[in-house]
């Protein structure tokens, strides 16, 4: 098989292309898929220079989602035939062309996907309903204050608020990513680069948002803290911006206000349960064609230095893909 590997912690241009032996025959509860596109995410940045939370030891297969069709079943699957087209998380990684995934980490793409839409769904529309639906309590004509909104897990954000009901605004550095926002159904979009205090107070009629959903961090989050409705939430995805904030205490206080931790990986951990039931939830939508990916950067395999470059520069509007 053609792999893309990580032979020592840096930037995109320790990868490099190999031919290597295909994996064994798929064990119990597992399948064997032929890959045929892969998500490109930030995760995969941070892997690659070992300052993410998990960290393999170099050499190492990066990829943490993608889609292709199944080759090969474990001696006691049932769920899945061969030929079945199918969403994977595939162990050690996603950038190869063949791989062994679990029965459990593995869904049937959605009707009328596409296998590169597939690939890329999962992860960031699991993050943004768990984050929205359940750590933030979304109800609807709530005020959702979306940073990173053109990302891929902001582009989820936008569809989820707007489809449960929640007004959205959303922040975007570049005129192309705002006018994606808006076209993906947000209702108002800000120049975050200038300050948005001001125009997000005045969008609300001087109350604030309900609910603020921050990728970013830094300075961004200090700010989103000036702009929070009497009980708001305030969602900690991440700290894109250069590094984490410190939360006020006294604006929580006088506002009623909580800060909240959302980690997927800690959902899929601690609550496998409830883990199963959003995907099978967001499949469901998918199917009928309430959610869908938005893909500005598609990259042959072997071009993936190129495609996470494309992320680290933040060229992408909503996902990157590889394909072949």
């Amino acid at each position: 098989m053609l792999a893309v590997v990580c032979e020592a912690f840096g930037g995109p241009d320790v990868l490099r292309v190999r031919e290597m032996p295909d994996p064994a025959p798929p064990g119990a509860g597992e399948i064997q898929v032929r890959l045929e596109a892969r998500g490109v995410q930030m995760v995969d940045v941070l892997m690659l220079a070992g300052t993410y939370q998990t960290r393999p030891e170099p050499p190492f297969i990066p990829g943490g989602e993608a889609a292709g069709t199944v080759v090969a079943l474990g001696p006691d699957v049932t769920a899945f035939a061969v030929g079945d087209k199918v969403i994977c998380r595939p162990r050690p990684g996603s950038f190869c062309t063949l791989a062994n995934c679990s029965v459990e980490g593995s869904d049937l793409i959605p009707a009328g996907f596409s296998v590169e839409e597939a690939a890329v769904f999962k992860s960031a529309y699991h993050t943004a309903y768990h984050a929205l639906l359940q750590k933030g309590r979304l109800q609807p004509g709530e005020w959702v204050l979306i940073h990173g909104a053109a990302g891929g897990i902001g582009i989820a954000a936008i569809q989820i608020a707007k489809l449960f009901g929640g007004r959205v605004i959303a922040t975007a550095g570049t005129e192309a990513k705002r006018a994606a926002c808006l076209e993906e159904g947000a209702d108002h979009v800000i120049d975050y680069t200038k300050g948005f205090r001001d125009e997000v107070k005045a969008l609300t009629g001087g109350k604030g948002v309900d609910i603020v959903y921050d990728p970013i961090g830094s300075t961004v989050f200090d700010e989103s803290m000036r702009c929070l409705n009497w009980g708001a939430r305030l969602l900690i995805l991440g700290f894109l911006g250069g590094g984490p904030a410190l939360a006020k205490t006294n604006h929580l206080l006088i506002k009623g206000a909580e800060a909240i931790g959302v980690r997927l990986g800690g959902v899929q951990d601690f609550q496998p349960e409830l883990a199963a039931a959003n995907i099978k939830a967001l499949m469901k939508l998918a199917g009928e064609g309430k959610l869908r990916p938005r893909i500005s950067h598609r990259f042959p395999l072997v071009e993936a230095e190129k495609a996470l470059m494309a992320v680290i520069n933040r060229e992408v509007i909503g996902k990157a893909v590889l394909v072949g």
